[in-house]
């Protein structure tokens, strides 16, 4: 008896031990810093680069208002520009590192050439996502859904696509809607005299100026430059039917996994708490700095978008 009572009491003085020590191994890990998934030496492509640098280069538009424009301080502000903003911050927690700014200004032209050659590592302005751009580049979840039509000076007896015929016609230089105005004056063959612009306030000011009968570009950004004129509100019109069809996303370089996942998780956990709604307020249907409001309620579209991605499934 006495002999068993020896042999468990050593027993359990055994587990105690292995206890103990299993427990000090435990101690000892926690004690070491415990490197995560995005350590430096297991990250890559624009992750990797911003770890080192301690810098995040944003490529932002001139006049796009209300996604990306300079303010009166000549500062980028706008709506891309916030989520953009968000992005870093989610960007930095990725890699573990605050990170600074580098604000690079951007055309329609240039804006693709800048993502891929790295100049830009987001690009945040009214970049429209489509199959053909996204052989060069990524896109993020959609933030928007626009469409190209005209602006005209009120009195204007253009009304629709058809009255474009033998009209000169602004177009912004790299744009889906050359390619549109383009493809519509070969299909109906209107005889369109395209008047090539490297920005859309050069668009405007084409019609403003009388140089152009017609400025196309997606109906928001008509919109935004019209408010940005208050003083002349009422001189302009954006008529007719959609030309086209232009869903936007932040653009940043493509086949950078580690990246495209930051972006994918950032924009589910932005709609989950509402901060996407909240920033499209703010541009959309308040007062822009100019003191007038583009008053644009969210379209059924882009919400049923938003409350998609919140459920993890980014469109």
């Amino acid at each position: 008896m006495k002999t068993q009572r020896f042999w468990s009491m050593l027993a359990i003085a055994g587990l105690l031990m292995a206890g103990a020590a299993v427990r000090a191994q435990e101690d000892a890990q926690t004690s070491r810093p415990v490197p995560d998934s995005f350590a430096p030496a297991a990250l890559t492509g624009t992750l990797s680069k911003v770890r080192e640098t301690g810098t995040i280069a944003l490529g932002y538009r001139e006049s796009s208002v209300p996604f990306s424009w300079l303010s009166a301080r000549k500062e980028p502000i706008g709506y891309s520009i916030e989520l953009c903003k968000a992005l870093v911050s989610a960007i930095g927690d990725a890699v573990n590192r605050t990170l600074t700014i580098q604000w690079v200004p951007v055309t329609p032209e240039n804006r693709i050439d800048a993502v891929v050659s790295g100049r830009v590592d987001l690009e945040c302005g009214s970049t429209t996502s489509n199959v053909e751009r996204q052989k060069r580049v990524a896109f993020s979840p959609i933030i928007f859904v626009a469409g190209t039509k005209v602006m005209v000076k009120k009195g204007s007896p253009i009304g629709s696509f058809r009255d474009l015929a033998g009209r000169r016609v602004a177009v912004t230089a790299g744009t889906t809607n050359e390619k549109a105005l383009r493809d519509l004056d070969r299909k109906f063959r209107l005889g369109i005299q395209l008047q090539v612009v490297p920005d859309h306030a050069q668009g405007f000011a084409q019609v403003a100026e009388g140089q152009a009968d017609a400025f196309a570009t997606d109906d928001v950004l008509l919109y935004g430059l019209i408010a940005e004129h208050a003083s002349e509100r009422g001189e302009y019109r954006v008529v007719g039917d959609y030309l086209s069809y232009d869903p936007y996303g932040i653009m940043f370089r493509k086949d950078d996994p580690q990246l495209a996942q930051v972006v994918r998780d950032a924009f589910q956990e932005l709609a989950a708490d509402g901060e996407i709604d909240r920033q499209y307020k703010r541009w959309f249907l308040r007062r822009l700095p100019s003191g007038t409001s583009l008053n644009l309620p969210m379209s059924a579209q882009l919400a049923t978008i938003i409350q998609t991605m919140a459920g993890g499934e980014a469109q």
